[in-house]
């Protein structure tokens, strides 16, 4: 009997974090997986992962593997998962263990032909040293306790977007999507959130704050330092998310306006990072992001800048490079971003 529920949990070097994730995991139910993907750690999280499948047989497996990168762990979830929905909680992260049953117990209630394509749930900024806590919550956008399609998805405001953490997608889903994210790239959770979308049609919002996301660290890949040092993996996973053939007459308007608000936010965060860093050949990097984008797909890139977000990274001259980076300091203080 398949179990109800994968869990993957991408782990590189995480014996600090892993028993912490993993515990939040375990709720005594029988009827999940938990797939600890060690991606080559170099340190002990390979045989803590090795003591939990042992410990708790049947429920959790433990798997090696050559350093790949977070997509390439992900992509062996996917694989090898046996639960009929797949969810991913990275090592440093966790659960909210009341509302992991409540998520459990929902997805119970469907199966065969009354099986959900996304279940979507809230998640909190864990973030160092901020005693009170940001909740991502899509109360204003998505109809609670019943299925719906797109026809019924609201208007996303401008800061509040889908995060990998706040998904828990139907395992076949994933494979019929054709979804294989890039190894030895960071940022692939926007290609895991934006590519399976296209082949979602009902959903389920769960009103909990289920995902605690750890947030703040100097070493994480978010950290503003960091990703202007990897900026080419963001621009790639940003290039990535351009390439994906999008038609406003094969999808429904609402799932529609969604990807272009994402490719929106995306575009914006390449385009600051790139302005963040000074460096002239930088700016010759963001502007040539928007040409190819405006190559690629005019009416496209129309929208994306005429937007709020659009127009603040378009701002003139080097006091309009200024006053964008100031935006989005303010921005990453008041949401408790990185």
């Amino acid at each position: 009997m398949h179990p109800t529920l994968t869990v993957v949990v991408p782990s590189y070097n995480a014996e600090g974090w892993l028993e912490r994730c993993v515990d939040s995991l375990l709720i005594g139910e029988t009827d999940i997986e938990i797939l600890i993907v060690n991606d080559g750690s170099t340190d002990g999280t390979g045989d803590m992962a090795d003591r939990y499948e042992a410990a708790h047989p049947g429920i959790v497996r433990a798997i090696h593997k050559p350093n790949g990168g977070h997509g390439s762990t992900i992509n062996v979830g996917i694989d090898v998962a046996r639960g009929r929905y797949l969810k991913v909680v990275d090592a440093d992260d966790w659960v909210d263990g009341e509302a992991f049953a409540t998520l459990l117990a929902t997805l119970r209630g469907f199966s065969g032909d009354q099986e959900l394509d996304l279940v979507l749930s809230n998640f909190v900024y864990e973030k160092v040293g901020r005693r009170r806590k940001r909740a991502v919550r899509y109360r204003n956008v998505l109809p609670q306790g019943r299925v719906f399609g797109w026809d019924e998805v609201g208007r996303f405001r401008t800061g509040q977007f889908l995060m990998m953490h706040s998904l828990v997608y139907r395992t076949g889903l994933l494979r019929e999507s054709g979804l294989r994210l890039p190894e030895h790239t960071f940022y692939v959770d926007n290609l895991y959130v934006y590519q399976p979308l296209l082949h979602v049609t009902s959903m389920y919002y769960l009103d909990v704050d289920l995902y605690r996301y750890f947030i703040g660290r100097p070493d994480q890949s978010v950290n503003e330092a960091v990703m202007i040092r990897r900026i080419d993996q963001q621009l790639k996973v940003n290039r990535l998310l351009m390439d994906v053939e999008v038609s406003p007459y094969e999808v429904a308007p609402a799932l529609y306006k969604y990807l272009l608000h994402h490719l929106q936010v995306v575009c914006v965060i390449s385009s600051t990072m790139l302005l963040r860093s000074g460096r002239d050949e930088d700016f010759a990097r963001k502007v040539a992001l928007w040409q190819d984008l405006h190559f690629d797909d005019p009416e496209v890139y129309r929208q994306l800048k005429r937007g709020a977000l659009g127009r603040i990274v378009h701002l003139p001259g080097k006091p309009g490079r200024k006053a964008t980076v100031a935006a989005y300091r303010g921005a990453s203080w008041a949401l408790q971003l990185n």
